[in-house]
């Protein structure tokens, strides 16, 4: 078997239920589209965990978060766990990142052969939570709302200089896999940043927007008092108190975040013309790991199972399947077997503790009968929350709330809580005994906490004295780059040029 080349689109925050078939008609993302129209679709598709490093992890290793143990932005990804790079490198692939993974703890690679940039986020363990301070804000890197009061127009920014470091240095790596050097089939992911806040964006992708008739959430802000116990908290950890959401500042952060897909669309485009300018193929993937609340019932950020919050885009462009739309619920969890079943990799050691499943037969049209599940035991979060996604229902669970059921095809925007009306307490009863066997969250809450307490006392002492950080350095060969005196400049010349004469 011939094993393809992968070439991963990963963007970050991105809310899946603005792509409800590929890329809503009215954003302004024609090569997404164009992607789209040569892709299977997944129209119901979900994160492992709502939370940039458990979500990225679960996605990476098909393992959710319990098994990862991977909880939060500053629990360590250890590197005894496989990941698709892995499975892929195992198999005779050369892996390759451009980007964001937030990996947390001294291995920075998890099976990548070659990180081109640095991650845009700390690898140490400086952001923990600590469940032993229920309510306790950390105010240094807890989100908060001024992401959204300061929403507006910028031509450079943090994540802006990061995300074009991305894009330039994806570009290179394609051509630089055209030349052919390696004859290995390689697996490139490109993960980006935006749309994450802060809500900034540049002018010529936020003029796009003027006059935008979706600058205003469908369920507008409700009273603190009639949120569910779980979004109070995130109102609490967000410090919603010390600052004053104008409908303005709700209308530009929408905007701002609505002109980042469509600059993530450019760079997007940019690298699948390199890819077509060098007549390469490859499978592509397109994904995010989670979603973001963009006002919705006066919500923001992610940190729940909410739909604005869990839901991701997941698309595929496969050579052997016929684009279409799939309403089965999936999840990213489950890219990693899918992407072992692509290029004929078996899991098959390591199946026992894996939490996804591969996609393909879906794509080809097979039902699903097992739920998606997804965890969350971060910040905002007092002790786990679990959630279970199958058929129109959605079932969340935490020890600390009461449970909720929600029909989303009668309730898309999740306004109506069936776990307490009689007539659905068989579907309840069903669920619950789904997580029962699935969870045992008494045992959860005592991992998290456990990891919690000691990487406090870890962080603390690695801050005394010398500090080595655990941040990713990129490699750069500068007496291989170019043309050196221990080269032939007739070789350099002809190796480096694509296609050749």
């Amino acid at each position: 078997m011939t094993k393809p080349n992968i070439l991963i689109f990963m963007v970050d925050q991105l809310n899946g239920t603005l792509f409800p078939d590929g890329p809503a008609e009215w954003l302004h993302a024609p090569n997404l589209k164009k992607l789209a129209a040569q892709s299977v679709r997944f129209k119901n598709s979900y994160t492992a965990s709502p939370l940039c490093a458990p979500g990225r992890a679960s996605f990476m290793s098909g393992q959710l978060p319990h098994r990862t143990r991977v909880y939060d932005n500053a629990a360590e990804f250890c590197s005894d766990i496989p990941t698709y790079a892995h499975h892929l490198r195992r198999a005779g692939y050369q892996t390759c990142l451009s980007g964001k993974m937030h990996f947390v703890g001294p291995d920075q690679m998890h099976g990548l052969e070659e990180r081109l940039t640095t991650d845009i986020y700390p690898a140490d363990f400086g952001w923990t939570p600590d469940y032993r301070k229920p309510g306790e804000r950390i105010d240094w890197w807890y989100h908060n709302m001024g992401s959204v009061t300061g929403a507006g127009v910028a031509e450079i920014s943090n994540q802006m200089e990061y995300d074009d470091e991305v894009a330039y240095n994806a570009i290179r790596k394609v051509y630089d896999l055209a030349r052919g050097h390696d004859e290995r089939p390689w697996c490139l992911t490109v993960s980006f940043t935006h749309p994450h806040d802060p809500y900034v964006a540049r002018k010529k992708y936020w003029d796009l927007y003027e006059g935008c008739e979706h600058l205003l959430p469908e369920i507008p802000a409700m009273d603190y008092d009639d949120h569910d116990p779980h979004a109070k908290r995130i109102f609490d950890a967000n410090d919603w108190r010390n600052f004053d959401i104008t409908e303005e500042d709700i209308q530009k952060s929408r905007r701002a975040y609505f002109a980042n897909i469509s600059y993530l669309d450019d760079k997007i485009g940019e690298v699948m013309e390199a890819l077509e300018n060098t007549n390469q193929e490859a499978i592509i993937l397109f994904l995010s790991d989670h979603g973001d609340m963009l006002g919705e019932r006066g919500l923001w950020f992610k940190m729940c199972f909410y739909e604005g919050s869990a839901r991701v885009p997941i698309m595929m462009k496969l050579p052997d399947v016929d684009p279409t739309l799939i309403s089965e619920p999936v999840s990213n969890i489950d890219i990693t077997p899918t992407l072992c079943d692509i290029a004929g990799i078996s899991m098959d050691e390591v199946l026992p503790w894996t939490d996804g499943e591969s996609l393909l037969p879906y794509a080809r049209g097979a039902k699903r009968d097992t739920p998606v599940a997804m965890e969350y035991a971060a910040e905002a979060s007092y002790a786990p929350l679990v959630s279970l996604r199958q058929g129109d229902w959605k079932y969340n669970r935490c020890a600390l709330d009461p449970d909720q059921l929600f029909n989303l095809s009668d309730d898309p925007h999740e306004l109506n809580n069936l776990a307490d009306d009689p007539a659905y307490k068989d579907v309840l009863e069903g669920f619950s005994k789904q997580a029962d066997e699935r969870w045992n969250l008494d045992l959860y809450d005592a991992a998290v906490r456990e990891s919690q307490a000691r990487r406090w006392v870890v962080y603390e002492a690695l801050r005394n004295g010398d500090y080595y950080p655990w941040d990713y350095q990129p490699l750069q060969k500068a007496s291989e780059r170019y043309m050196r005196n221990h080269m032939d400049l007739n070789v350099v010349e002809s190796n480096q040029r694509f296609p050749r004469d």
